[in-house]
């Protein structure tokens, strides 16, 4: 089983070269980093996430997933054939990307790490009731789009992934004011 997720604070830092501090608009002169618990409100409630592996050629594969933030870890699952768990078999770091689509509003989020598979059955039952709670009729109904994947999980036919944040970014828009955080664990 992974060690699960760090509850230490990471170290917080606003790159200004990326921030408006160098480039300064109405506002700027006041940007600050984005405190990590902002970070991890984020994760937890954004829905689709982007997820990128390495294939055994070094080629990227980038592909969307939903995934839920639990006890300082992201966990998202994928089939044990598809493409996605080939790869992490082969190179298991990886980056989740979640953010808005807007130029002037949102906080885009990064967070690498290593996926590690979960095989703990407790953990496997923590995962699937965070993705129950939080993906709701969409996992529990019968008409979900991803209805079944809790048995898929505890029957093994599909894999789940834990990635304990090693460096996370965030890249907030604010009007026009844009923040450029890091955080390293």
């Amino acid at each position: 089983m992974p060690a699960q997720g760090t509850t230490k604070q990471p170290a917080t830092e606003l790159d200004p070269r990326y921030s408006s501090a160098l480039n300064p608009r109405p506002g700027a002169a006041d940007v600050t980093a984005t405190e990590w618990a902002e970070a991890q409100r984020r994760l937890a409630t954004a829905e689709i996430f982007w997820v990128s592996t390495v294939r055994p050629d070094g080629r990227l594969h980038v592909t969307p997933c939903i995934a839920a933030w639990h006890d300082g870890a992201l966990y998202f699952s994928t089939g044990r054939e598809e493409q996605k768990a080939k790869n992490l078999a082969q190179h298991a770091h990886c980056a989740l990307t979640t953010g808005a689509n807007s130029l002037t509003e949102g906080l885009d989020l990064v967070v690498e790490g290593r996926a590690e598979p979960v095989a703990d059955p407790a953990r496997l039952e923590e995962v699937i009731t965070a993705y129950e709670t939080k993906y709701g009729p969409h996992i529990t109904s019968p008409e979900g789009t991803f209805h079944g994947i809790g048995d898929a999980i505890r029957d093994g036919h599909v894999v789940v992934f834990a990635v304990s944040p090693g460096t996370a970014y965030g890249f907030g828009r604010d009007d026009g004011v844009y923040s450029h955080t890091r955080w390293a664990f």
